[in-house]
């Protein structure tokens, strides 16, 4: 990219350019345009036009070296402006700087499908009753004219083919790297086999020129014995891996060896066969584009049926024959009752039982998400949750897990029998949130059930990646030092708002499926083992009965013992385009087939209903199209568009005086974040591009810039309030999750430039009205202000971490894992309960009753589980409920009080398991109390 651009931009429009630099490309050609008709202005009125002229200059010279990474407008079309412009034909720039932006803010490459501009001026009524478009990416230096291939493709094009291309050519690794980050409209490449490593100019982009720093250091430690071909093919299987690729060769296919054939979707011998070649990239985008399940719909809804299966309102015959709801079909239109059946035949296959079109569909997600295998689910991720915990534990087995997880997994746990372990995770006090669980603190459990004697019950690590709240975690530096303590354990990470982080570069190395593939496949190299017996030598000298052996250093699993076990769930109608409850299970498990299939698909049969909403199933199959084909598209902009929101309220006075989005800073604690990156909005450098790329692929959390906690209490409303009374009642603008002090907004690829225009100006309406307020307020209006903002800023109740399970629920004092079911169902008794008023609780805590909740707590906000089944009511958990002001309590009713059990009931269930009683709470709970060390709290 221009120098000019980079040194002119703002670090929000870089690093928007590093997001979705076509957008930052536009706004370049946006400008231009507006300064030529500015010119045409000028000249009309004869004032002087020089300084005008100048600028578009300096732009056109600027645009020209990003052009040549896109088919439209191309380097004819800038000169053909730079020739207006020398001969001074203002008119004419000016139309034709129209023409262009229109088109390619609309279209894209597209537009480059008719040629010139005049072509293209001409067919214009055309362009969007063409097939659908993508660009070929041709990596070849040994092209002596592109143009003459150009036309030779465009003749083979025929009027039935379903889709449409044009070819971009670059001749080195580095510009091809950089068109297939930049272009997105390129969806397969074709590499020659050799050709230069870096561009002859001296002009690059600084992240670009990492990777190919990366690609020279790899051909280098190959000795020259492998081609730049398939380093490059290898890497944008990394960054891009749902691109067709292809190579062309001089080389007979029999030499090329197994792993070329591997990377390569078809390896073609030269040019020597133009129209299979084309017939090749059609059928890739064609196989691409093809939704088994929805196109089976699409055929059955046109079919004639005689309906005499369970589904009345199959066909729409008993809506649009009513008298009385014939506008429910008027609504929904006649398409969703035609496509509606309860028969798995016709090519509609079986959700619970796939052997056609489902399983096909959900054959084609594993390959995006990088998966095993991929299950559907028309229940939502509460479900899929509860199907995985349910497959893969048993009652007794330990599972660890945060406590601040989504509640579906707690009642997994209860459901399936196996004991919680709850693990804290490090506390936000200033904004009564949490992050995600240190590192440290999951090895120090796991060591502490070493000790006990009871590592071999745990069964399952289960994690929330990306939380509510966009705190992610780095899976495989997790999963590696975990699996050097338990290597069988099995990983379940809810990525229930990430399932959009798989096709950003930036992002899905962070994600389950991605990692598991990744540590699989490094064990089992020749690389690792060596690696694996220097580390093990080191290792061999320090003190194993010393914890900061283990805690202190980065472990390795032994490659012998090491199983990948990991489960990731989905809810892909929460960040992809799917309908509602649209969810899906990835698998990457080695010992599935052997250890776990059976009992997984028993879950999913429990689990899952005989009669699954159609709709449902082929919204996931049409949303893995769009991410196949567009999904890198529209993640950079939801990016681009969160860090301009960022940048936008932090540079504004009035909006910065009442609100801030909180950054990386805030949300991550320095010692989870080494590089020390901590804000997307700093001043932009070297040293801070470097920071961010290694917080990205190094540090232990990191904040995802889509979830934006917009901290609100400066304008003296909660969270809650704030989220009712302003945002939703006043501008019709809808949130999910608020905390005491703020409310989080979430940038998915569903959000518009439009909506974040309206954002930003109700914002500024609303703060601007309290200003105004403000101004007029009499002292006393002005002190109850700031006393609000005051209770909202550092009077908040404390975090409380989660106590202890009571002795009764223990079923072995040494281990803090707790008998979740027992208590669970312990409460369908009516007799072994009472309910008590959170006053009179804090005076029956303080004489030294141990009062022990019967199920599950949770208020909105903040969201977490305060308590559930079995443990026990600490004075920290009561102080912070009393200093809750939300109405929204799930479990608790405030007009009769906290469920506790009754302490007879506790003996008695103590006596009946035998385990500790009454007699023993005092002396289990010292016991307690002396090992509830939380590290990465400190």
């Amino acid at each position: 990219m221009a120098k000019e651009l980079i040194k002119k931009s703002s670090p929000t429009l870089f690093l928007s350019a590093r997001a979705n630099p076509d957008q930052v490309r536009i706004d370049l050609w946006n400008s231009m345009y507006q300064a030529s008709d500015r010119l045409e202005a000028l000249k009309v009125k004869g004032s002087d036009t020089t300084e005008l002229e100048a600028y578009i200059t300096s732009r056109l010279k600027a645009v020209r070296p990003i052009e040549k990474f896109w088919i439209f407008p191309g380097i004819r079309n800038i000169e053909r402006l730079e020739q207006r412009l020398t001969r001074r034909d203002h008119d004419l720039l000016t139309d034709d700087m129209r023409i262009i932006v229109r088109h390619l803010s609309e279209h894209g490459d597209r537009a480059g499908v008719f040629g010139d501009l005049d072509e293209l001026i001409k067919a214009a009524p055309e362009i969007n009753r063409l097939p659908h478009y993508f660009t070929v990416l041709l990596v070849d230096d040994m092209i002596p004219d592109p143009d003459v291939l150009t036309r030779r493709i465009r003749q083979i094009r025929q009027p039935k083919d379903d889709f449409i291309y044009e070819v971009l050519v670059v001749k080195n690794l580095e510009h091809a790297l950089t068109a297939a980050l930049f272009n997105y409209d390129i969806q397969a490449c074709i590499l020659r086999q050799d050709f230069p490593l870096r561009a002859e100019s001296s002009e690059s982009v600084k992240w670009v020129k990492h990777f190919v720093d990366s690609c020279e250091a790899k051909e280098q430690s190959a000795g020259g014995f492998i081609h730049r071909s398939a380093i490059l093919a290898e890497l944008l299987r990394d960054l891009r891996p749902t691109l067709s690729l292809y190579l062309l060769t001089t080389e007979a296919a029999a030499d090329l060896g197994e792993a070329t054939h591997k990377l390569f979707d078809r390896v073609f011998y030269r040019f020597e066969n133009l129209m299979e070649l084309h017939m090749t990239l059609l059928e890739g985008i064609r196989e691409r584009y093809r939704t088994p399940l929805f196109d089976a719909l699409q055929r059955y809804a046109e079919r004639p049926v005689g309906n005499f299966h369970a589904l009345p309102i199959a066909r729409g015959n008993s809506i649009f024959n009513s008298k009385w709801i014939k506008d429910m079909g008027e609504f929904y239109g006649r398409n969703i009752f035609m496509a509606e059946t309860s028969s798995t035949s016709g090519g509609l296959d079986s959700l619970l039982e796939p052997t056609g079109t489902i399983m096909e569909a959900q054959k084609k997600a594993a390959k995006a998400w990088g998966s095993q295998h991929t299950f559907f689910a028309t229940n939502g991720t509460s479900t899929s949750n509860k199907i995985v915990v349910q497959a893969l534990t048993k009652p007794g087995d330990i599972v660890l897990i945060d406590r601040n997880c989504h509640k579906s997994h707690h009642y997994g746990l209860i459901l399936g029998g196996a004991h919680p372990l709850y693990l804290d995770a490090y506390p936000l006090e200033p904004y009564a949130m949490y992050g995600g669980v240190p590192l440290r603190t999951i090895k120090k459990t796991l060591l502490d059930l070493k000790k006990a004697g009871r590592l071999t019950n745990v069964r399952m690590l289960l994690l929330t990646n990306c939380t509510f709240d966009g705190i992610v975690y780095n899976p495989q530096r997790v999963m590696e030092e975990v699996l050097a303590i338990k290597p069988d354990i099995v990983f379940l990470w809810d990525e229930a708002w990430y399932a959009f982080a798989n096709f950003h570069p930036l992002t899905r190395h962070r994600i389950a499926m991605y990692s598991a593939k990744a540590l699989s496949e490094r064990y089992a190299s020749d690389a690792y083992r060596s690696e694996y017996a220097a580390y093990k030598t080191k290792m061999d000298r320090l003190n194993p009965d010393d914890d900061s052996t283990y805690l202190d250093n980065r472990l390795m699993p032994d490659p012998e013992k090491v199983r990948i076990r990991v489960y990731a769930t989905q809810s892909t109608h929460k960040s992809l385009s799917a309908l509602r409850q649209g969810s899906m299970i990835h698998v990457y498990d080695q010992d599935f087939e052997r250890l776990s299939a059976e009992t997984f698909l028993e879950a999913y049969f429990t689990h899952t209903s005989t009669s699954p909403n159609y709709q449902i199933v082929a919204s996931l199959d049409l949303a893995r199209r769009q991410v196949d084909l567009e999904g890198y598209a529209m993640v950079s902009e939801a990016y681009q568009m969160a860090l301009f929101i960022r940048e936008r309220i932090k540079s504004d006075p009035l909006l910065s005086k009442y609100f801030k989005i909180l950054s990386p800073a805030e949300m991550v604690a320095a010692e989870f974040c080494p590089s020390g990156f901590n804000s997307f909005t700093d001043e932009l450098s070297t040293e801070y591009l470097e920071r961010m790329r290694k917080a990205w692929f190094e540090d232990e959390f990191v904040l995802d810039p889509t979830r934006l906690t917009l901290y609100v209490a400066d304008t003296g409303f909660n969270g809650t309030q704030f989220k009712n009374d302003v945002l939703m009642n006043r501008f019709g603008i809808q949130i999910n999750k608020t905390s005491i002090n703020s409310v989080l907004l979430i940038f998915t690829i569903g959000v518009t430039w439009s909506a974040l225009d309206y954002l930003l100006d109700s914002l500024k309406q609303f703060v601007q009205s309290l200003e105004e307020q403000m101004g007029g307020a009499s002292s006393a209006e002005t002190t109850l202000f700031r006393n609000r903002v005051k209770t909202l800023t550092t009077s908040l109740p404390p975090l409380p971490n989660f106590s202890h399970f009571h002795p009764a629920f223990r079923p072995d004092m040494a281990s803090q894992e707790g008998d979740m079911r027992g208590a669970y169902f312990m409460n369908y008794t009516e007799e072994n309960r009472e309910y008590i008023k959170l006053s009179d609780a804090v005076g029956m805590v303080k004489e030294g009753r141990e009062l022990v909740s019967t199920n599950l707590v949770v208020p909105y906000p903040p969201g977490f589980p305060v308590l559930v089944p079995g443990q026990v009511v600490s004075p920290e958990i009561l102080d912070f409920m009393q200093k809750l002001d939300v109405k929204e309590i799930h479990g608790y009713n405030a007009a009769v009080g906290l469920s506790v059990f009754i302490e007879k009931a506790l003996e008695e269930y103590a006596q009946q398991t035998g385990r500790a009683g009454i007699g023993a709470k005092k002396e289990g709970t010292k016991k307690q109390k002396s090992k509830r060390q939380i590290v990465g709290n400190k």
